[in-house]
């Protein structure tokens, strides 16, 4: 409850920093923020996260992680992209052509992949990944399960799913949540109040649609006691 009294931009911040000091290291996380935010929503982040802890986003990222994953995240958090609707269907069709090549070869240009993940608007990414999936008749999201078992790789497939399509992103980790033995109250806390404000409605209808079931009614059978009614509170249905 207490991360649901701060204002967006600080419990977004104060989220980034419990996921860097996590054992397991909540990467997913940051790539969320950094992708599902518009830029001037990460920006107030990045300022958020200086004043609180004194130090920069960029700076703790950075010193939690190495290799292609530093790259990739550094980058993500520093983004301040374009958001106009403009697309350029030639550079699409070219580095989705350099995505397929990277998915392809475990050894690909990962630094290419970053380039183009770290600096391209949102819209001209979708505009890649749709190009991406009419050429090779798989998303590349799919295409890149197959090799998700490294930290970097987790973190291309998350970015590309928030990029791509954030709510069915939220809509599968609130499934995952509620599947596992024990539920995964971080997750569904995370999500239930971070679109609460925003687009949680659009959320819980891709739920029923995909489970049959409705949220409030899945999350009611998998909590109990005051966290129970807290997040049900916030999903507008209270017992």
């Amino acid at each position: 409850m207490y991360r649901w009294m701060l204002e967006p931009a600080e419990r977004d911040a104060v989220l980034a920093n419990v996921a860097m000091r996590n054992g397991n290291k909540d990467f997913h996380v940051i790539v969320e923020i950094a992708c599902v935010l518009s830029a001037e929503e990460l920006l107030a982040v990045r300022r958020a996260y200086r004043c609180r802890y004194k130090r920069s986003l960029e700076e703790d990222v950075a010193a939690n992680t190495t290799g292609h994953l530093r790259q990739l995240l550094v980058g993500l958090v520093s983004s301040f992209r374009y958001e106009g609707d403009e697309i350029n269907a030639r550079l699409a069709q070219s580095e989705a052509n350099i995505l397929h090549e990277t998915v392809k070869e475990k050894k690909g240009n990962h630094e290419e992949a970053i380039r183009i993940l770290t600096t391209r608007s949102k819209t001209q990414l979708v505009a890649t990944f749709n190009r991406y999936r009419d050429e090779h008749n798989i998303s590349i999201s799919k295409k890149l399960l197959d090799q998700a078992s490294d930290d970097f790789n987790k973190a291309l497939h998350t970015a590309i799913r928030c990029i791509n399509d954030h709510k069915k992103y939220y809509e599968k980790v609130l499934r995952n949540a509620m599947k596992r033995i024990g539920t995964d109250e971080d997750a569904l806390s995370r999500i239930v109040v971070t679109r609460a404000e925003k687009d949680l409605r659009d959320i819980k209808d891709l739920y029923y649609k995909r489970n049959s079931v409705h949220l409030e009614d899945a999350i009611a059978k998998e909590t109990s006691g005051d966290y129970k009614k807290f997040i049900l509170t916030l999903l507008g249905k209270q017992d």
